[in-house]
């Protein structure tokens, strides 16, 4: 399906260790795994043909990699409001571990300490999206995805916390658009691999 309305493009990074294993990597600089690099190699293909009006990346590394493997690191614009979800305290540590410390933990609902809350991203988020919306404009994103599905669940007017009933894996693509007219942003496709 194509749209007469701008798409906007999400590309989740690419494999690294910690994603791997399953630990909170926030603003830790964790590079790609040789798996997260060739299919990071690998969206040059699926997203060949694609015309941007612009390509904005996370200040991450495995963002910005990400976009360059992808073949579009060289006009990306570094957004400080793309990086992912500020972990604080739980930075490089897994669900499992925060439950056996703090039981029934939910991270869109109750946030990290020393880190930041849903509402925190979904500020973050609204930023973007509105960025976005004055843009008017296909714009390819590259970033992480405990903040993509809080930039996905604020696209479509949920509270930051709908971030949580959307999962992205490693190296996915998604799509957010309109239906009708700009007043019915949708997801156009979603986690795409």
């Amino acid at each position: 399906m194509s749209s007469a309305f701008p798409e906007i493009y999400l590309v989740r990074h690419g494999e690294t260790e910690w994603s791997l294993s399953g630990r909170h990597t926030g603003r830790s600089d964790i590079p790609l795994t040789g798996n997260g690099e060739a299919a990071a190699s690998k969206l040059a293909d699926r997203l060949s043909g694609l015309s941007c009006s612009a390509v904005w990346s996370s200040p991450s590394a495995r963002a910005r990699k990400t976009c360059a493997l992808a073949g579009f690191g060289s006009g990306a614009v570094i957004r400080d409001d793309l990086a992912e979800w500020d972990y604080g305290a739980y930075e490089g540590v897994t669900t499992k571990a925060i439950l056996a410390e703090r039981p029934g933990w939910q991270l869109f609902r109750d946030g990290c300490p020393h880190g930041e809350t849903a509402a925190d991203v979904g500020a973050r988020a609204d930023a973007i999206i509105h960025a976005l919306r004055e843009a008017a404009a296909p714009i390819l994103v590259f970033s992480s995805s405990h903040f993509l599905r809080v930039l996905a669940a604020r696209w479509l007017g949920l509270p930051p916390e709908g971030g949580a009933h959307f999962v992205l894996d490693t190296a996915s693509i998604s799509v957010l658009g309109y239906e009708h007219d700009l007043t019915e942003p949708v997801i156009r496709r979603w986690n795409q691999r």
